[in-house]
């Protein structure tokens, strides 16, 4: 007799228990569900079984008391692994966790400033984008022309320019200044990700 249990998610076989995802969040084939020819196998030490019929392989399986998991559909033929599928899937969602944790989320810092900007503005504004650069977040620079300004647009394209390049050693140019309407852009990008601020202040302490 077989029965499912889409409750608890187990699938009862002879006696025997097999984990099983629910039907919508299936992510693989196992089991009885493989449906193909004939499937190459690596057993549960992830030693090479070779090719056979699924169900020759679930009996290998059946005999570890494990489940039969293709893990590589795609393949000619299929790739199937003997391994607990429930142990496999804690493990592969604890790795997502953790990758998910590692992620930096990197933003984009705007940095506004007058065509006419001074050099005291100059150097509290590259300090900021400096420390912006440091911890790995991308930063936008922008001048906004207001009125008759729009005939130095050329001026403004230089500012920037030499903006960038004061911040050379912690960032790179994506592309040259670009007029949107009133306003012209550069980006710049990080040169490494690692906060760089963080490290400076543990060498002081």
């Amino acid at each position: 007799m077989q029965v499912i249990c889409f409750t608890c998610f187990f699938y009862l076989c002879n006696g025997r228990c097999i984990t099983i995802a629910k039907r919508k969040d299936m992510q693989h084939e196992i089991n009885e569900r493989i449906r193909d020819r004939e499937v190459r196998v690596v057993g549960p030490n992830g030693d090479m079984l070779g090719v056979m019929a699924p169900r020759d392989a679930q009996k290998i399986a059946d005999e570890n008391d494990l489940d039969l998991v293709k893990v590589s559909p795609h393949a000619k033929p299929p790739v199937c692994k003997i391994l607990d599928y429930g142990k496999f899937r804690y493990e592969e969602e604890r790795r997502l966790k953790e990758a998910k944790k590692k992620q930096k989320a990197v933003s984009i810092k705007e940095i506004r400033m007058s065509v006419r900007v001074e050099e005291h503005d100059i150097q509290v504004k590259a300090k900021n984008a400096e420390k912006f650069l440091m911890q790995g977040h991308r930063v936008k620079l922008t001048i906004r022309f207001r009125g008759r300004e729009m005939a130095y647009t050329n001026q403004g394209k230089q500012v920037l320019l030499d903006f960038a390049k004061r911040l050379e050693e912690v960032g790179t140019v994506e592309k040259n200044p670009k007029l949107e309407g009133r306003n012209m852009s550069i980006f710049l990008t990080p040169k490494g990700h690692k906060d760089k601020s963080k490290k400076k202040q543990g060498k002081e302490e």
